[in-house]
């Protein structure tokens, strides 16, 4: 029998780790970014062509290779980061593997120009699928231009299930910011088909977030700063009323490096219990400085999960550290400045036998009640307290107003089985300032009145969406809404069916707006907020069609401007919101699956009452 295991050639060995390594152009910037941070740059220029399908492109001013070792870096597991497996526990770099490099030449067109500080003349290298083309000396300046085109051009399978080049601009954004926000001190550009996205000065930490997510973000953020023997934390999280629903900024890092950790996720947010709403999202940027024996980064390719050895005291010093910060914020001395006017209390004094109470001077000669006309008296009201003991069928509860209703408990959505409402208005009740209670022929009928509002007002949102027409409520005065870059790109997207809805959106440069209107109805809302939550459910939602992208912003919109729980409403409003209800295409569910009403049937009720 013939031996059948044989060794895979370098150039499908590196399509298969180009599999794990990139993913999508944004693997690819984020590994020729760190790789231009390892080499101690101070400026990185990335340049990207159709969302990183075309060209992606990273300049940087490091100290560059000799011609050796630009021709070796695209070898596999070909490294300058370690030399032993003991280096493992000790690195201080963002990349160690060798993979990044032969991984991107393994599905691209790759062209790295380089010159080593040092040296007179540079090399210029040119691969084409993992196959080295040309190597030729070339006049360049000190650093590295790495250029990658076509990526996945012999893969077409990957290529083809790339995402629309929103969502993939989106992608590289986001990458982008993980980095930008751990190196200060470097400046970084980022430019879009020739169009400049993201233009960061070296500085502060503070004004790196602040250029990155604007003013405001930087504003609402607590100092956190804790050095112990295990490991020391330091940057900023948000102040409580800095807290949203969606959207909001979380970052942990360590040792420099982006990571997810949903243990230490929980410390921070445990800090803000009854500080901020259920569901609510406070902001963070949180850097962990740990030795690295004491954690593992060699776990999956994109580096995001890490081990820790000290998860739990680190844990608890995290989350000691997060409410110091709170603590600190919320010791506002009391300074009292209205005194004028005030009487003079006395201070207690022991050697005094007694008090004297202050002096009040008062009028002992006024009388409201003398001298006034007795039609002008307040007549006695007495309470028709008789109405109260009429029998029942005469008064309020009244068998007769009873409107038919025939809603399926199975969760039909057919016509034919909504309730059919009479020309005589029902009697409505509302409990806890919640729920409408309303009779109705089998039995009483409960209506979460938030749910309910929330699909009315998404149907007509939604038809709004879909016909181009909407109202718009002026603003007196415009407000301005800074995005973060990667936001921008949704916002860009979502800005014409913005419009359909009535919001008035006017672009500042540089992801800034300025809110001239908003729809009507929605007046009372905050617009910036506003703008940022419907930004934020579009990423979420991750829409590509225009249907999608219709229902996800109606939903928003609807959520936003829907009546409060614990609003209390008259009759005619609760009449009103049932009416309306009952018009809608499902009465049943709110548009992300959530009861509305149900049904409590009379024979349940005179079971229970005997």
């Amino acid at each position: 029998m013939s031996d059948i295991i044989q060794l895979l050639p370098d150039s499908v060995a590196n399509q298969i780790a180009a599999g794990e390594v990139i993913q999508r152009p944004a693997s690819v910037i984020k590994e020729l970014v760190e790789n231009a941070v390892d080499a101690g740059a101070h400026s990185i220029k990335v340049l990207i062509v159709d969302a990183g399908r075309t060209l992606v492109q990273v300049i940087d001013d490091g100290i560059g290779m000799s011609e050796t070792d630009a021709r070796l870096a695209f070898e596999r597991h070909a490294t300058s980061k370690i030399r032993k497996a003991d280096d493992l526990f000790a690195l201080h770099t963002m990349g160690f593997r060798g993979e990044a490099l032969p991984s991107i030449a393994a599905v691209a067109q790759v062209q790295l120009t380089t010159r080593h500080r040092g040296e007179d003349i540079g090399t210029q290298l040119t691969l084409n699928g993992s196959q080295v083309v040309s190597q030729v000396p070339v006049a360049c300046p000190v650093g590295s231009n790495f250029r990658v085109e076509n990526l996945f051009f012999n893969v077409p399978a990957r290529r083809r299930f790339l995402k629309t080049n929103a969502t993939e601009l989106n992608n590289i954004l986001t990458a982008f910011e993980r980095i930008t926000l751990v190196y200060p001190e470097i400046a970084f550009t980022l430019h879009s088909n020739g169009q400049e996205l993201v233009s960061l000065k070296e500085g502060t930490l503070r004004q790196r977030i602040a250029d990155v997510f604007g003013k405001k973000q930087s504003q609402d953020l607590l100092p956190i700063n804790v050095d112990t023997a295990l490991c020391s934390i330091s940057g900023f999280v948000g102040k409580p009323e800095a807290a949203r629903k969606k959207g909001s900024h979380t970052f942990f890092f360590v040792n420099g490096r982006y990571m997810k950790h949903a243990y230490f996720h929980k410390a921070v947010s445990g800090a803000y219990e009854r500080l901020v709403p259920e569901g609510m999202q406070v902001p963070y940027f949180i850097y962990f400085n740990v030795a690295p024996a004491d954690i593992d980064v060699n776990i999956h390719p994109t580096k995001t999960e890490i081990k820790f050895e000290n998860e739990q005291p680190i844990w608890q010093i995290l989350s000691a550290a997060v409410k110091d910060a709170i603590g600190r914020f919320c010791e506002v001395p009391a300074i009292d400045f209205d005194t004028e006017g005030r009487p003079d209390i006395p201070v207690f004094d022991p050697q005094r036998d007694s008090v004297q109470m202050p002096p009040l001077k008062y009028n002992d000669h006024y009388n409201p009640f003398k001298d006034v006309p007795p039609t002008n008296r307040r007549p006695t009201v007495v309470p028709d307290w008789q109405r109260l003991y009429e029998p029942a069928g005469s008064g309020l509860f009244d068998d007769s107003k009873e409107p038919e209703a025939t809603i399926p408990t199975d969760g039909s959505d057919s016509q034919a089985d909504l309730p059919l409402l009479t020309d005589k208005s029902p009697t409505h009740y509302q409990y806890k300032g919640r729920y409408i209670m309303t009779a109705v022929r089998s039995g009483l009928m409960i209506i979460d009145q938030h749910r309910a509002d929330i699909r009315i007002r998404y149907e007509h949102y939604l038809a709004q969406l879909s016909q181009h027409q909407s109202n718009t409520q002026r603003l007196l005065f415009p407000e301005v809404v800074q995005l973060s870059p990667s936001d921008d790109v949704v916002m860009q997207r979502i800005m014409p069916e913005l419009a359909n809805v009535g919001f008035d959106l006017s672009p500042l440069g540089g992801a800034t707006y300025s809110v001239g209107g908003v729809p009507a109805g929605m007046e009372g809302l905050n617009p910036v907020s506003l703008v940022s939550s419907l930004v934020a459910d579009a990423i979420e939602a991750g829409s590509s069609t225009t249907e999608q992208l219709h229902a996800t912003l109606a939903l928003s919109l609807a959520r936003n401007a829907a009546i409060p729980q614990g609003q209390v409403l008259g009759n005619d409003e609760m009449e009103h919101i049932v009416s309306q209800l009952f018009a809608c295409t499902n009465v049943n569910y709110t548009p992300d699956g959530k009861s509305i009403l149900f049904i409590l049937p009379q024979h349940d009720i005179e079971q229970h009452l005997g």
